[in-house]
Order: C-alpha cells, then structure tokens, then sequence
C-alpha cells in the first residue's frame, strides 16, 4: 500500500487520501464480473487509496440492490492490506423500481436501507452515512434528522449529503453535524463551482467529494482529443484524467475526488492524480477552456 496526499474528511473526521475510490461502475449496466471487481478495488487499495464509496443503489434494479456494497464488503475482507485504515461512505435515499432511479428520504426506508446497508458490507456500523439526494415529497429535516438517530444510535459515524445546495446544507447543519457533502464537479459542469457549495464547505470545514470528476462515461472519452488538456497531459506526463482530476483537486482545500474506475489500470491511474499538481497558468487555462456536453 502506498502513500499518498492526504486531507482531512471534514473538520472532525479522518485524514484520508485526497483520491478515494467510487465504486458505481463496477454494478450498473456495463458492469464486470464479479472476479474482475475485485480485482479493480484492490488496484486501488493497492495504490493507497484509503476512502471507498459506494451506495445501496448502485446495482442494476430493486432486486439488485447493494450490489455494489456487497462487492466493496467482499474485496476488504480478501486484501492483505491494513483495511481497518480503510474509511466506507455509503448513501441512502433512493431506489431502483425495474431499473428507473428515484428518491425515497421518508425516514422508515432509510432506516431500512442503513440495516441493509450494514449487512451488504458485513460491518456493524457505517463509517460515513450519506443522504443520497434530497426527497422533493418529504420535509428535508426529516430525512436528515433520521441519519442524525441512526447515528445516535451507533449505526452511523458520522453523517453526510448528497446533491444539495448551500441552503440544503445550512439546513442539514441545523439537524446534526455534517461531515461531507458530495456533489458533481468536473470542467463539463462546474455549479458546485458558480452556486458556492464548494465555497460554502471550505468556509464550513465540510469535506467536499467530488463525483464524476473527470465527466463520466460518455464526457471522458472527449478528454483525450482536448487541446488544453491533450496539451498539458503532455507538459506533465500524466494522462488527460489525471490532470482533469487534479484540477478538481485544486478547486478548494476540502476537495477530495471520487473517481470510479472498471479496470486496474484506470484505478491505478485515477490514484496517480493525487500526486499531480498544476500550475497556476495551467490550472487557469483549465478554467477558460470550454468544455462541449455534446
């Protein structure tokens, strides 16, 4: 297990290393086999990274559900490294009826979901407890105060949200303490940047997970064929991802990026970009280019 930068997991929370591990890949559609998987997290882990993050809902549909979990719980249990230096970040709060993603935050399922949760990585608590999105039908408050008792309760350590925005985490705050919130930020869509959440956690102390860092499955194929990113991937002799990422890094002291990957080598590489650091001219030039969704 190597060594790697590290930054602290929300202001009472664990140092963990500045790339941790997004686990959704390896079971939606297009996953790999279940040997292969395993094979992904221990590249990771293998590479240092200390932070994995999964959710109930990363599976195919209803009857799928904690795949992703399960396989996480899996591969700690067979690797020969240190996994109790290990931090688990899961998410409840949505479900998968015949493959659809939607919300749930009434307080009952994710009560459910947390217990299903801790028998899928076969853990007697969860380390990091997220709220996966807010539920439109349900008060806010209440879905945040039923990971605030699942804490009380010993289940949870420590409670994070999901897909919010800086008035949902003023909000979050006034229920139980938050640790971390995770929202989207990469170059194709910055409003984690332009709404201020980013900035609302530095000010804050909250860790800051970034998802689909490097754009996605479809938007990281375009990487490669960037002219600024094609450009300074050579300067540093890093790949397009590993710069894109280290980019995100360099958004806020908080940040930390959760790469997924489908192969050893992409998990290998998504590690890499945690010792990669940008010039200001470089990172600047990130920030003027324009990034094409189409």
């Amino acid at each position: 297990m190597r060594s790697l930068p590290r930054r602290r997991l929300g202001a009472d929370g664990p140092e963990v290393t500045t790339i941790g591990f997004g686990g959704m890949p390896l079971s939606i559609a297009g996953r790999p086999p279940a040997s292969v998987a395993e094979t992904v997290i221990h590249a990771a882990l293998d590479a240092g990274v200390t932070l994995i993050d999964t959710a109930d809902v990363y599976c195919l549909d209803q009857n799928d559900i904690g795949h992703n979990e399960r396989l996480i719980g899996q591969a700690l249990r067979r690797w020969s490294g240190p996994s109790d230096e290990i931090v688990v970040a899961t998410k409840g709060g949505l479900a998968r009826p015949e493959g659809a993603w939607t919300r749930n935050g009434r307080p009952e399922h994710l009560r459910q979901a947390c217990d299903a949760s801790l028998r899928a990585l076969q853990r007697d608590h969860i380390d990091l407890y997220q709220l996966h999105a807010p539920d439109p039908e349900v008060p806010f408050e209440e879905s945040v105060g039923a990971l605030s008792d699942l804490a009380q309760a010993g289940k949870v350590r420590w409670v994070g949200l999901s897909n919010v925005s800086v008035a949902e985490i003023a909000r979050g705050q006034a229920v139980t303490p938050i640790l971390t919130v995770q929202n989207r930020l990469n170059p194709f869509f910055r409003e984690a940047l332009t709404e201020g959440v980013v900035d609302a956690c530095t000010a804050e102390g909250i860790g800051f997970l970034a998802y689909s860092p490097v754009g996605g499955g479809r938007l990281n194929k375009k990487l490669p064929e960037h002219p600024v990113i094609s450009q300074i991937a050579e300067q540093c002799d890093a790949t397009p991802h590993a710069v894109v990422t280290a980019w995100v890094l360099a958004q806020g002291p908080t940040v930390i990026a959760i790469p997924g990957a489908r192969t050893r080598e992409h998990a290998r590489d998504a590690a890499s970009s945690a010792s990669l650091t940008l010039t200001d001219n470089q990172r600047q030039r990130i920030d003027d280019a324009v990034f094409s969704r189409d």
